[in-house]
């Protein structure tokens, strides 16, 4: 088995070589009487407005736009220091009942940091629908108010329900001292709703195995990839991963020092996802330091690997608009830009105007993606 996996082993001693040396930034832990410190502060400079007869307003950064974030090959897409900010007056028609949901959600963030307990969103939602109007509307208020206050979401005591799942070699305790066993080779074991409570991670795997897609995941426990090649861990976050998948990913990274591969579609917005768990997103890229994984490695799908390895032209699919927009700015951005073999792989993708599933390769033979095509891509290094 060990001169099965060679280039992966290799991989391996050369990542942990590198990270001896190397500093890793961490967005530290901030206490719980810091954040109320911080509410605080955003508070009085509120009353202070009222005092001297002026309108209270919150400056709020602009999450949305590229050019409030700076790539860094090290790290991802950081939030830069002089971001723009959208002002919500308390006395403006338009902004007013946002800045009351506002007020609303530090009081809700205040008394949970405060008696040292937690909520979901969905919990916090669910108190209040009516007022909240969606569940999306609270969501984007909670990250806003993490990035005001400068601190990592889970340490506003609001956490998030987890979607993805998790199996391979892997034991560990969640911070209440339930232990999950992710050794099971017939279903998955969700991904914690607080990956930092998360302690004594235990595992022999030599790799980990991010996993765009749920049908690819449970196709790969179908067929006992995690045992029956080589001990491993594999992860999904079912498409665009949530925050706590992406967190998952960090922490085994950080405890483990092993290769983390992606396994994508071939296509621009698998190409996206992956870079997602790699260099982070443009939402959260105030929290990037704790949340990306610089080294993650494409495995596949490569759009070089459908005529490589000759997929039937049925499950090869033609470019659609919304294809071309999401790849030409894919080819835009530094992520792509920096590596040259995915700018090449992103070339190929365009030039050709096609894409494919990972579920293709089942068109080639039933099996292929578990007992040829992975076993292949480990064995001689086929990732870029």
């Amino acid at each position: 088995m060990a001169a099965q996996f060679t280039e992966v082993d290799r991989l391996t001693e050369t990542l942990r070589e590198s990270l001896e040396t190397a500093v890793i930034h961490h967005q530290e832990d901030i206490s719980r009487q810091d954040v109320l410190s911080r509410i605080e502060s955003v508070i009085q400079t509120m009353v202070v407005s009222v005092s001297k007869g002026e309108a209270p307003v919150l400056r709020v950064m602009n999450r949305s736009t590229w050019e409030n974030a700076r790539f860094q090959k090290s790290v991802g897409f950081v939030l830069k220091e002089d971001a723009s900010h959208t002002t919500l007056r308390c006395d403006c028609p338009i902004t007013a009942p946002r800045f009351a949901l506002f007020l609303k959600v530090f009081s809700v963030i205040y008394k949970l940091v405060q008696s040292d307990s937690y909520a979901t969103k969905r919990d916090i939602y669910y108190n209040d629908p009516q007022l909240f109007g969606s569940q999306r509307t609270l969501d984007v208020i909670v990250d806003c108010i993490s990035c005001m206050l400068k601190v990592p979401r889970r340490s506003l005591h609001v956490l998030a329900t987890s979607k993805g799942f998790i199996s391979g070699d892997l034991c560990y305790l969640e911070e209440d001292g339930t232990k999950v066993d992710c050794n099971s080779s017939s279903r998955a074991a969700p991904v914690s709703s607080n990956v930092k409570g998360i302690r004594n991670i235990v595992s022999s795997a030599k790799f980990i195995l991010i996993v765009e897609k749920d049908a690819t995941f449970q196709r790969l426990l179908d067929d006992d990839f995690c045992t029956r090649l080589s001990p491993c861990i594999i992860i999904t976050g079912k498409g665009v991963p949530d925050v706590n998948s992406r967190l998952m990913v960090r922490k085994l990274w950080d405890a483990l020092h092993i290769p983390v591969f992606a396994l994508v579609d071939a296509d621009p917005y698998g190409i996206e996802i992956m870079c997602n768990y790699k260099y982070g997103s443009l939402s959260m890229s105030f929290e990037a330091h704790s949340l990306t994984v610089p080294s993650v490695l494409w495995l596949g799908l490569l759009p070089s690997d459908i005529q490589r390895y000759k997929v039937p032209e049925e499950a090869i699919i033609p470019f659609s608009q919304a294809d071309e927009k999401k790849i030409n700015s894919l080819r835009m951005r530094s992520c792509i830009t920096c590596q040259p073999a995915w700018e090449k792989e992103v070339e190929t993708m365009q030039r050709l105007k096609q894409k494919a599933e990972i579920q293709s390769l089942a068109s080639i033979a039933p099996h292929f993606l578990t007992r040829v095509y992975l076993p292949n891509k480990l064995r001689y290094g086929g990732w870029i």
